[in-house]
């Protein structure tokens, strides 16, 4: 089976962003996962590590921005070049299970996720994030983190945090919850169809 592998890197005036993504990395698969997340957002990179672990993928990603003015382009940027990298990795939408549902519980707190890669971007997300920051992370971030890696990955996704009082607890169920998602999508289901009645996706 051909690797679905994806070297990127983004430059702006912004910011500078590299990333390698393996997303054949599950236990079982022969290969070694490897996650190392450097954005100068600590949060962030705890996220990202986290949606890494638990989609079975492995993950480069570095990020140098503006951090001087805010937190708003380094984690937009970074989203944007990980679903840039996600799409290039995947290829053509062939032999996959196209959709994926995932819950992850965090203590008190419980997220879904749901995900169609389905070339149609589009991102609903209701978080119910209460505070200003998680860590060193502006909370209005978290949709557009989501939002932007939608649109640059070329899917439908839902994510919803269904319960909860610790933000933290919110935000880090909802990057679990869509790892799982995003696993059980990209599962190879053994076949070369285009999962799809209209034949191309």
């Amino acid at each position: 089976m051909a690797a679905r592998t994806a070297v990127i890197e983004r430059k702006t005036a912004e910011t500078e962003i590299s990333v390698a993504i393996n997303l054949d990395c599950q236990p079982g698969s022969g290969n070694k996962q490897e996650i190392n997340v450097s954005t100068g957002i600590g949060f962030l990179d705890h996220m990202f590590h986290a949606l890494a672990k638990h989609s079975g993928m492995s993950l480069q990603l570095t990020c140098k921005g503006d951090l001087h003015i805010d937190d708003h382009h380094s984690a937009e940027d970074s989203a944007i070049a990980l679903g840039t990298a996600f799409k290039q990795a995947l290829g053509e939408v062939r032999g996959i299970r196209r959709y994926g549902t995932g819950f992850a519980p965090l203590d008190e707190a419980l997220s879904r996720a749901v995900i169609d890669i389905c070339s149609r971007p589009y991102c609903v997300t209701d978080l119910g994030l209460k505070r200003e920051k998680v860590g060193d992370l502006s909370t209005e971030m978290f949709p557009h983190i989501f939002y932007s890696f939608a649109v640059a990955a070329g899917v439908t996704l839902h994510i919803d945090v269904l319960r909860g009082e610790n933000d933290h607890h919110r935000a880090e169920s909802a990057f679990k919850a869509l790892a799982l998602a995003i696993r059980q999508a990209i599962e190879r289901t053994g076949g070369n169809d285009v999962p799809s009645t209209k034949g191309v996706l």
